[in-house]
């Protein structure tokens, strides 16, 4: 096993930029999914409708078509319409794919959690003079992640593992590194097994502590664990 001890760090340095591209996509996600929950339940016809249309475009869409269009689309239209060329990144453009995958799938589960809010919270709020806006603030976001958590914690977990996707864009991730090891040594099995015990690593940390951050936001309300 001495092959792989010599491939350990540079298959440590793909596994903490998978983690990376991970958690930035999901924030980015985050962002997108929350104002696409908004704008599926907007009073706007006009937003609801680009909203839902939008969606439906992602969705229904494989995910390394999104990463193509994204990393050769972004490159090509930046190249035409601004004086100076800017060469779009592997890391970015991968980061720009999940996060809007992630967004698309995610303001499902943010707009279902926003439904699940008892309506009469906002009556009450709307009846003691609080703005739309401080609705959504101080009333509806704090218990929006109770709600979402559990879907949120699965789409992480398929984000977490969609990252191997942009090895296809060019970026030298986990599977990437893995590859290019592969190539060298001819030792596939050992490589890729190795790979899926470092996925299984980092999915079974998400879940343990996707679980104790669920069983925290739900302690004072008497739910079964």
């Amino acid at each position: 096993m001495s092959y792989l001890e010599g491939y350990a760090p540079q298959l440590l340095e793909g596994a903490l930029l998978t983690l990376q591209l991970g958690i930035v996509s999901l924030l980015l996600g985050l962002v997108l999914g929350t104002l696409g929950a908004l704008g599926e339940l907007s009073r706007s016809t006009v937003v609801r409708y680009f909203t839902l249309s939008w969606h439906t475009l992602i969705r229904g869409l494989p995910e390394i078509l999104i990463l193509f269009a994204v990393f050769y689309g972004s490159d090509l239209l930046f190249n035409r319409w601004l004086p100076t060329p800017i060469d779009i990144s592997p890391y970015w453009a991968g980061i720009v794919g999940l996060g809007i995958l992630f967004g698309a799938y995610a303001s499902q589960v943010l707009r279902g959690a926003l439904l699940a809010i008892p309506t009469g919270q906002r009556e009450a709020a709307l009846a003691l003079g609080f703005s739309h806006r401080q609705i959504y603030q101080h009333i509806l976001l704090p218990q929006l992640w109770r709600y979402a958590l559990p879907g949120l914690g699965n789409l992480w977990l398929v984000l977490l593992k969609d990252t191997a996707l942009v090895s296809l864009i060019g970026l030298t991730d986990l599977m990437s590194r893995a590859q290019a090891a592969v190539s060298i040594t001819q030792k596939p099995f050992t490589f890729y097994l190795t790979v899926a015990c470092i996925y299984l690593i980092m999915t079974s940390i998400s879940q343990w502590l996707l679980q104790r951050y669920y069983q925290k936001t739900t302690r004072y309300l008497g739910a079964k664990q």
